[in-house]
């Protein structure tokens, strides 16, 4: 199982999908290759968007399982077909069940609009502006059992403006999110990465 056999979870429309794409079209990956999209909504965006960009998917609708568990495990079956080393969640709107995790526990990784632990799950956007805080950001971290638990792997701020809306706050979070997400991926991919207990290593 390698580390630069990537596959992305998404859910909607996939801009940071398509920005680790173009990140891996630039050579900006370390080396780092998707090698498959996973979309619990056949009919999102982001399956146009892997299409275009000659990136393989496994479309699967959760309705058509039986059980959360049964889905996962096609997933997982899948997954080691390709030799499939870290999965990237890029708005994949799915809490993730052990039969995923356990295989894959450390393996995993979200981006999450917050600095984290602040304003963990939904809407964190709206959350920071409703509280009035000054200073929010964006967190890489990996994946456990929980709501956005997992330990932090990067996280970069973003300065809250005054009269600022949820969009306005968003389209700048977002350009962040773009930056580092690929930055987290190429560490990972190139093995510069270590977790000792909740705290990350990030060799430079």
């Amino acid at each position: 199982m390698q580390w630069s056999r990537i596959a992305v979870f998404a859910s909607g429309q996939g801009s940071n999908f398509a920005a680790l794409a173009e990140a891996e079209r630039a050579g900006l990956l370390g080396g780092g290759r998707i090698e498959l999209l996973v979309s619990d909504k056949p009919e999102a965006p982001v399956a146009k968007r892997a299409e275009e960009a000659g990136i393989p998917s496994l479309l699967l609708r959760p309705k058509d399982f039986a059980s959360r568990e049964l889905y996962e495990a096609e997933i997982v079956a899948e997954l080691k077909r390709r030799d499939i080393g870290l999965i990237v969640l890029a708005g994949y709107m799915r809490l993730i069940t052990p039969v995923l995790l356990e295989p894959y526990g450390g393996r995993i990784i979200n981006i999450h609009p917050s600095l984290l632990p602040a304003f963990a799950g939904k809407d964190a956007i709206g959350q920071a502006l409703e509280y009035g805080v000054k200073l929010t950001g964006v967190t890489v971290h990996f994946v456990d059992g929980g709501m956005d638990t997992g330990p932090v792997i990067a996280q970069r701020s973003v300065v809250v403006n005054a009269g600022d809306t949820p969009e306005s706050l968003a389209e700048r979070i977002h350009k962040i999110e773009y930056e580092l997400y690929p930055e987290v991926v190429r560490a990972l991919a190139e093995g510069k990465v270590t977790l000792e207990g909740r705290q990350t290593i990030i060799r430079r």
